[in-house]
C-alpha cells in the first residue's frame, strides 16, 4: 500500500507539472524565398520538403521557411546570402544576376523547354550535373528546377500579330527573356517577381511574361486583362532555379542528418519542385478563367514567326558566350538533348 501511495503521488506530481516537453531539435535551418507563401512552389514543394526533413530526422532537424525575404536582402542577393552563411538555405534565380552564370542561361533560351515544369526540371538536373556543378561549387545544391510555361500577360487585348508587341513595355525575368522581348519589338524591363504588381499598377509596364502559377498571388486577375500563350508544346521562355544551402552548414551536419538531406535531394527533389509549378499552373489558369480575363493562344503561324526570332536570339547567344571562352554550341546542344530525353516522361509520385 505504501508503494502504491508513493507511485500515485509521483504520477499526480507529473500531471500537475504538465506534459513532458518535446525534445528540442539539434539543428534549425533557416531557408528564405521571395514570393508569397501561398504560391505554388512554397505550397507544393518547399513546405512539404521541410516537413519531410523534419519527419525523417525524427525532429532532430527543424526547417523554418521565411517568405518575402524576411531575413533580409533582395531577391537577386539570394545566392550570396546562402554562400556567405547569412541564411542557411533558400531559393535562387541565377538569372537575377545577369552574366554571372552564363552557362545556366542555355536552359532559359526561347522554346528550349517543354511546357511541363516537371519534365523541364528533370532535364535541368541532368544538364546541371554535366555542365554546372563547378559554377555552383560554393553552395550545396539540393535541387534545381524550371517553372512551367511562360506566357504574356497584358493590360490590353491578347497578342494576335507580331506587330502587337511593338512599343509594349514588358517585364522580363532574365537576360534570355529580355533578349527575346527586344527581338519581338517590345521594350523589356528587367525586374524580379515581387516588383511586378507595383510596376503594373503604376503604369511602369504594360504587362510582362510570367507563369500561370504566379498570377493569383500577383493579383493579375485585377491588374491585367489578357493572357496569351504560344501554340505547341514548347514554352516561350523559362527560368532556372536553385534550392540550395550553405555548404559549411551542410557539411557540419552529423552524417545521418546529411543522409536525410541527401535522401530529399537530386533528381527526385528537382522533379518534385517542377511538379509544384505544374500544379500551380493549373490552379493559376483556373483562377484567371474564373475572373473573366481573356485567355488566348497564338496561332501556329505567329508562333512560328516567334520561334524564328527565338532562333536568332539563340544564335547571338552562342556567339556571345563563345567569345567569352565557353562552348556555346555544345551548351545549347546539351540542353536540347537533356530536354528531349525527358519529353513525355511519366509524372513522379509527388504529393503536396
Amino acid at each position: 500500500m505504501k508503494l502504491a501511495r508513493t507511485l500515485t503521488a509521483a504520477l499526480a506530481g507529473l500531471t500537475l507539472a504538465g506534459p513532458v516537453p518535446a525534445q528540442e531539435p539539434e539543428v534549425t535551418l533557416r531557408f528564405q524565398h521571395f514570393v508569397s507563401p501561398a504560391s505554388a512552389n512554397p505550397t507544393h514543394f518547399m513546405q512539404p520538403w521541410a516537413e519531410a526533413i523534419e519527419t525523417q530526422s525524427n525532429g532532430r532537424i527543424r526547417v523554418e521557411i521565411y517568405p518575402f525575404m524576411q531575413l533580409g536582402g533582395a531577391a537577386p542577393d539570394q545566392y550570396d546570402l546562402i554562400r556567405d552563411g547569412v541564411i542557411d538555405g533558400g531559393w535562387v534565380i541565377p538569372g537575377y544576376q545577369p552574366g554571372r552564370f552564363p552557362e545556366a542561361e542555355a536552359l532559359e533560351l526561347p522554346f528550349m523547354t517543354t511546357k511541363s515544369a516537371e519534365e523541364a526540371s528533370r532535364a535541368a538536373w541532368a544538364f546541371t550535373q554535366d555542365w554546372l556543378m563547378d559554377d555552383f561549387a560554393d553552395v550545396h545544391l539540393i535541387a534545381v528546377h524550371m517553372h512551367g510555361r511562360g506566357l504574356v500577360h497584358l493590360q490590353g487585348p491578347p497578342i494576335e500579330t507580331l506587330s502587337d508587341f511593338d512599343g509594349l513595355r514588358l517585364r522580363g525575368p532574365s537576360r534570355a527573356a529580355t533578349l527575346l522581348l527586344e527581338r519581338l519589338g517590345a521594350t523589356p524591363v528587367g525586374m524580379p517577381v515581387p516588383a511586378f504588381p507595383e510596376a503594373l499598377s503604376r503604369g511602369v509596364v504594360d504587362g510582362g511574361v510570367i507563369t500561370w502559377e504566379q498570377a493569383p498571388s500577383l493579383r493579375l486577375d485585377e491588374l491585367v486583362e489578357s493572357h496569351t500563350d504560344v501554340a505547341g508544346d514548347r514554352s516561350l521562355y523559362n527560368l532556372y532555379f536553385l534550392w540550395a544551402m550553405n555548404r559549411a552548414v551542410y557539411e557540419g551536419l552529423a552524417p545521418d542528418l546529411r543522409a536525410v538531406i541527401d535522401a530529399n535531394s537530386g533528381l527526385m527533389a528537382s522533379a518534385w519542385a517542377g511538379r509544384a509549378h505544374d500544379i500551380g499552373d493549373a490552379e493559376g489558369r483556373l483562377a484567371m478563367e474564373e475572373s473573366g480575363n481573356t485567355i488566348a493562344e497564338m496561332s501556329p503561324e505567329l508562333t512560328a514567326e516567334i520561334v524564328a526570332l527565338g532562333d536568332a536570339v539563340i544564335a547571338d547567344w552562342i556567339a556571345e558566350v563563345t567569345a567569352r571562352g565557353l562552348d556555346g554550341a555544345a551548351l545549347v546542344a546539351a540542353a536540347r538533348a537533356a530536354v528531349d530525353a525527358e519529353t513525355g516522361s511519366a509524372p513522379g509520385p509527388y504529393t503536396d
